[in-house]
Order: structure tokens, then C-alpha cells, then sequence
């Protein structure tokens, strides 16, 4: 959590581990891969080449960072409102357009209830973060309650 002049910053814990040490196992091993790649394609159809081994390479990358895309989510709170983003999308949103942040118990993650009742996802604070997630969903719900009193 970072903190100044209240206002709170939250980013996931274990998936920014987990995504990174696989996107690092995917390259090395589509690296790896892609020496495995010379000689005929079988049947004398063709013979693999550099730009194919620099292809597999490539690609490796490209799932890579697609893992890493889960290290995305973040949430920023001041007195005003909360900014979430999400893997894909985000939101901006002032506290009054918010009822409640919840944390169900069974939920992977947090969400804002808002008042047309309709629900945002808050991809930042995951259950599997424990203590840091339930930290983060009080300091937003001390926020939320001092915007809306």
C-alpha cells in the first residue's frame, strides 16, 4: 500500500509472482523449443530454417506477455473516488455512485456494489493476497465512508 495525502494505491501480490515466473518459463522453454527446430518437417515437405527457430522465440514472447497482462490490475482511492483497472478495462468512478465495497466470503476477488446495482470487479484485491487484500478493502471502505457521510 502506498500512502499520500490519503490516498491509496493497491496492486495484486501472488500474481504478479506466479504471472512473471511463467512468462519466464514460457520463453526459456519456447526457447528451447525452437532449437529443437532444423532438419526436414518430415516427408521431405520442407526444412525448417532460422527465421523459424526466431519465430518460436517470437512467440514465446508474445505468450509471455499475455501471462503478464495479469500483473495489470490496480486500484487508486482518494477523498474524491476510485480509479480500477482491471486485466481488460477499467473504470473511474467518484464514491457517490458507489453503495457498498464488498468482499463475500468465496469471492476471488473484491467488488464495488454501485447504486444501479450493477457490479465492478476489483481484480487488485484477490483472496489468495489474505491480510493485504482484507487491509486494502478496509482502507477503500473507510474512504467510501467518509465521501458518503
Amino acid at each position: 500500500m502506498t500512502s499520500t495525502e490519503a490516498t491509496v494505491v493497491f496492486r495484486p501480490r501472488r500474481i504478479r509472482w506466479v504471472a512473471g515466473a511463467t512468462a519466464a518459463a514460457v520463453v526459456v522453454l519456447f526457447t528451447v523449443l525452437s532449437f529443437g527446430l532444423h532438419g526436414s518437417t518430415g516427408d521431405t515437405m520442407g526444412q525448417f530454417q532460422r527465421g523459424d527457430q526466431g519465430a518460436m522465440i517470437g512467440l514465446g514472447v508474445l505468450i509471455g506477455l499475455g501471462i503478464l497482462a495479469f500483473t495489470r490490475p490496480r486500484v487508486i482511492a482518494d477523498a474524491a473516488g476510485v480509479k480500477v483497472r482491471n486485466v481488460l478495462g477499467g473504470y473511474e468512478l467518484p464514491w457517490s455512485a458507489v453503495r457498498a465495497v464488498r468482499f463475500d466470503r468465496n469471492s476471488p476477488w473484491a467488488s464495488l456494489e454501485m447504486l444501479d446495482d450493477d457490479t465492478v470487479p476489483v481484480h487488485a484485491l484477490q483472496a489468495v493476497d489474505k491480510e493485504y487484500a482484507v487491509e486494502g478493502v478496509r482502507a477503500l471502505r473507510a474512504l467510501h465512508s467518509a465521501a458518503t457521510s
